[in-house]
């Protein structure tokens, strides 16, 4: 996962490690830190949002008095992701080991983009369930992945589809070979309006487990606002989810599946990426 967001995003921040490394974290210092909360611990930057068996109003008084005297200075924006990917690309890491690891994907759509729940949908039907196609045909048909899922990501400025997967060495180029042509069928052939709607009852039922706790619905309608200013309730994304029809899955297939969007990260005992690269072709 982390080679991943480096190929994709390289030497930006959307391309870091959120920790850091060895060097940024030894060269941290007491004043970096204070000067850092300073200027983005602010009111225009902050949302506090309380989620559970408590009453509005003394919530809010509560609220106004602990975050009385917060600073009203701006805030520093963060940088914009920058992509200029051209050409399919392949990143690898040398370990010796007996697995190989792969991240192998697309990128994708932002979360203001009006098809980011197809894009959903896509991931869902690719690998996001049990039932789902490269569910079945890596690791139920061909035996070849301990595991393997297909995620849709969307940040504020960017986003990617990406298909995990852990095979045995000997078979990582098919395991890719396969991956790849599920892609291009999805381009090519579509989805019925049958298989369509499992992944539509999937994601539903999914978001509304993830919401059975109070911490959950705390973060689902707190990052709402505060990376994109406006809240949708689950009832709102489900009339969205339903909206998609095969046809937008075919759209969004087409869209994202081009060759230049096309990235594999892996780590295993490769140090030749050619033999790899030569299998992205969509």
């Amino acid at each position: 996962q982390n080679l991943w967001r480096s190929l994709l995003y390289g030497n930006q921040p959307a391309g870091w490690d959120i920790v850091g490394n060895k060097e940024s974290i030894s060269n941290f210092s007491r004043e970096a830190l204070v000067d850092y909360v300073s200027h983005q611990y602010v009111a225009s930057n902050t949302v506090v949002c309380v989620a559970g068996n408590v009453k509005r109003d003394q919530v809010e008084k509560k609220i106004a008095k602990l975050f009385h005297d917060i600073r009203t200075t701006d805030w520093k924006q963060k940088v914009p992701v920058v992509e200029q990917q051209k050409k399919p690309e392949v990143l690898l890491e040398y370990r010796k080991t007996d697995q190989t690891h792969m991240a192998l994907g697309v990128r994708g759509y932002n979360q203001a983009h009006p098809m980011k729940y197809g894009q959903h949908l896509l991931a869902t039907l690719l690998g996001g369930m049990m039932s789902s196609r490269l569910w079945i045909e890596v690791r139920e048909k061909m035996g070849l992945a301990y595991y393997i899922s297909t995620a849709s990501e969307s940040d504020s400025d960017t986003g990617c589809v990406v298909t995990v997967a852990g095979v045995k060495n000997d078979n990582a180029e098919k395991a890719v070979s396969i991956i790849v042509r599920e892609y291009k069928k999805m381009k090519e052939k579509g989805v019925s309006a049958r298989e369509l709607e499992k992944a539509k009852e999937n994601e539903k039922g999914k978001l509304a487990l993830a919401l059975d706790s109070s911490d959950a619905k705390a973060h689902f309608y707190g990052m709402q606002e505060l990376l994109q200013g406006r809240i949708l309730t689950p009832k709102q994304i489900y009339v969205k989810i339903d909206a998609i029809g095969v046809g937008d899955i075919r759209n969004i297939a087409r869209d994202i599946f081009r060759p230049e969007n096309l990235n594999l990260a892996l780590l295993g005992p490769y140090k030749n990426k050619d033999k790899f690269k030569r299998l992205l072709r969509l």
